[in-house]
């Protein structure tokens, strides 16, 4: 398969890549958060093409997004008032909130689950996409895991999405740089209001929205044996580059004299301990760095796991496979 390389400033390259995406192919579009590898979530042999190409077990649930709050909640069975309140301060935007689905939305988009994960994204690119998608008997619907080879870095750039996915989708849809740098921060709401994936909304600010909300265990430690994911970016190892992460906590200066005293060890360092927001930006980037540098070990200081340093953290955790050293 050629993969065509499309501009998301010209509008035939918008409509082409409608066209590709109703006519049951994928396309890999640029979001707020990271590139998404899109299908019409309401194909299933389209959307089985997103397990295909990035390699993805198919345990593990898909984030739908639609143009409006509407669109999503026509997807939906429930709509709690909380959903409604997050819609209105964070959509559109980098937030994802599970409901109970409608039949229409296929099993495989949700992995079987009752429920569906759903986002309303803020990229202009995502969003005129999804416009000149053909009307349907819902609602124009993609779903857009990220698009890279399961378990790699997740793709800031339409480069990175071309190393993992050229030849193996229909296009790819280049918007530039993403802004937020990492996935969609994911909230459940069945049951009691539950933060399932820190991202670039904070629980902080969900807290100030809908008042208390749970942190599934599954946010900093690892799923219970046999537990299935409710959420994307759940699993054990996630993130990953092929070099070796040990994540350091701890402040910087015992960080230092760790690596002083253990020379060698490790072929380079990495500080995530300042600005989380701009570390967030830059976190793919930089991991995906480490292979095209021929790093085989990297000693990384995590970031105070609050704010957007909780999503920081998350994401370092799971490239880590969980390796940390406590300092």
């Amino acid at each position: 398969m050629n993969t065509l390389r499309l501009n998301a400033d010209r509008a035939d390259d918008i409509c082409r890549s409608a066209s590709l995406l109703a006519a049951g192919e994928l396309v890999a579009i640029p979001t707020e958060t990271v590139y998404g590898l899109a299908a019409d979530a309401l194909q299933p042999a389209a959307v089985a093409k997103i397990f295909t190409a990035k390699g993805r077990p198919q345990d593990n649930p898909l984030i739908v997004h639609t143009e409006t709050a509407q669109g999503a909640f026509s997807l939906v069975t429930q709509i709690p008032p909380e959903a409604k309140c997050l819609a209105d301060i964070f959509w559109p935007g980098p937030l994802t909130v599970i409901l109970p689905k409608k039949a229409a939305v296929p099993d495989i988009v949700s992995a079987g689950l009752p429920t569906v994960a759903l986002r309303v994204p803020s990229h202009p690119a995502a969003r005129a996409v999804l416009a000149a998608m053909p009307a349907a008997e819902f609602v124009p619907a993609l779903a857009a895991p990220s698009a890279n080879t399961s378990g790699a870095p997740s793709p800031t750039s339409a480069a990175h999405v071309l190393h993992d996915m050229d030849g193996k989708v229909a296009a790819v849809l280049d918007g530039g740089p993403c802004a937020v740098g990492v996935e969609s921060t994911v909230i459940s709401l069945v049951g009691k209001p539950t933060l399932l994936r820190p991202g670039g909304i904070t629980l902080e600010e969900l807290r100030q929205t809908i008042g208390e909300v749970a942190v599934s265990s599954a946010v900093l430690a690892q799923l219970e044996a046999n537990e299935a994911a409710a959420s994307p970016g759940m699993k054990y190892k996630h993130y990953a580059p092929q070099a070796e992460i040990t994540l350091f906590s701890g402040t910087r200066s015992a960080y230092l004299a760790y690596l002083s005293a253990h020379q060698g060890e490790y072929d380079t360092a990495l500080f995530f301990d300042g600005d989380a927001v701009q570390g967030s930006a830059d976190l793919f980037r930089t991991l995906r760095e480490l292979d095209e540098n021929g790093m085989r070990r990297a000693a990384v200081l995590a970031p105070e796991p609050i704010g957007m340093g909780l999503a920081l953290y998350n994401r370092l955790l799971r490239a880590a496979a969980f390796r940390v050293i406590r300092l």
